[in-house]
């Protein structure tokens, strides 16, 4: 590759997309050889601004420019149809979140991953979890797996700061309806959160959820979801979402034999035990006793920079020198698989246990397509026919 540059495209130049293409721009390992959107002005302006060529088909991009890699950043349903057929040309693909609507689709995705790198054992797949960058949160991690807290006991995550009024949901055919989103706050707002959530205290082996269809908002899909998970080890969890309150909460607690740690107002604190709280229950002759405890502010740092730029040179530097990737497109798996969960708990009023029926989740899904109030528009059909071939 000249001068040490991966040649990139972005499929999908809306408000995500556009800001992608800039960063190519700005990074010295990448350069932006074409942008690509279904809406010919769009593509257009952005093609202009960016200095590249523009395209309104993706499949014709593939067939005239010569590329190492795409960045996707279309709706949530072209993810897996233009992924599939992007890596089946031995290119190199980092998708925006969430991988898919529905985890049959994502689970097909990466099986043809696989089986793409056996023509082209280099190949690599990411997606855009650009939280996993922050401060902050790789903290969060670092105690965890270095077993600061012990065996882990709760974990809780009340995060309805993801505040949206009507408009927000009108702005957009495609948003907050089942043919287009496949879901509403779990698919669009929460992906990040639920990504953090499984990489910091893994999977759990059932859930519970209810999830509000359209509660607050004139749309079809979730706007607010309560679960709750039980885990192999005993310990419970909780993720509480909306996108109706204001003021909204976001506040992660995460508590385990050796103390408590709390994420809130970009705070991280952690409130350590002298020693395990199970042993002291098991041991302690006062009834009463709390272990004792100090509060630590915990610093952290950034490392200088963070977002979807590092995500960016991240996946240019893995096509380039094989460094490892921030957030492998298999992990992505994960995130779709409790968001798929919870929300089967729902649909079926019931306990759901992992891994869940992936078909059902589809079959489930595909019925609500059918029978959704909101059609879908000619534009996001262009979107859902670039492969005929593909789904569930």
């Amino acid at each position: 590759m000249a001068n040490e540059q991966v040649k990139l495209a972005v499929i999908g130049v809306g408000a995500m997309g556009r800001l992608h293409a800039k960063d190519i721009l700005k990074l010295p390992n990448t350069e932006l050889a074409a942008v690509c959107d279904i809406n010919p002005e769009r593509a257009e302006t952005n093609a202009k601004a960016c200095g590249c060529k523009m395209f309104t088909d993706y499949r014709k991009m593939l067939d005239q420019v010569e590329l190492d890699g795409v960045i996707i950043a279309t709706p949530h349903n072209g993810h897996p149809p233009i992924s599939i057929d992007c890596l089946q040309h031995g290119l190199h693909v980092l998708t925006e979140k969430p991988i898919a609507t529905n985890l049959a689709d994502a689970q097909k995705m990466v099986s043809d991953y696989h089986a793409a790198r056996k023509e082209h054992p280099a190949l690599q797949f990411a997606i855009m979890f650009q939280m996993r960058t922050y401060g902050h949160w790789r903290k969060v991690k670092e105690l965890i797996d270095n077993g600061d807290l012990g065996r882990l006991v709760r974990t809780t995550w009340i995060i309805t700061d993801w505040f949206r009024t009507q408009s927000y949901y009108d702005n957009g055919e495609w948003r907050a309806t089942w043919g287009g989103e496949g879901g509403g706050v779990l698919l669009n707002q929460s992906p990040h959160n639920l990504d953090l959530f499984q990489w910091f205290v893994g999977m759990p082996q059932g859930v519970i959820a209810t999830a509000a269809l359209g509660k607050y908002h004139d749309i079809e899909v979730e706007d607010e979801v309560t679960a709750c998970l039980e885990y192999q080890n005993g310990m419970v969890a909780h993720f509480i979402t909306s996108t109706a309150e204001s003021p909204g909460t976001n506040r992660l607690e995460i508590v385990g034999e050796g103390g408590k740690l709390v994420v809130e107002d970009g705070r991280l604190t952690f409130w350590r035990n002298r020693n395990s709280m199970l042993e002291q229950i098991r041991t302690s002759p006062d009834p009463f006793e709390p272990v004792e405890t100090w509060k630590i502010d915990v610093p952290f740092k950034h490392h200088g920079r963070w977002g979807h730029d590092l995500m960016i040179e991240n996946f240019a530097n893995a096509i380039l020198h094989g460094e490892p990737l921030i957030a492998p497109a298999v992990e992505g798996i994960n995130q779709l698989h409790l968001s798929n969960a919870m929300m089967l708990s729902s649909f079926t009023s019931a306990p759901v246990d992992l891994p869940i029926d992936a078909q059902q989740f589809a079959t489930e899904l595909a019925s609500r397509i059918k029978n959704s109030r909101f059609q879908k528009t000619v534009r996001l059909q262009e979107w859902q026919d670039v492969s005929n071939s593909f789904g569930t």
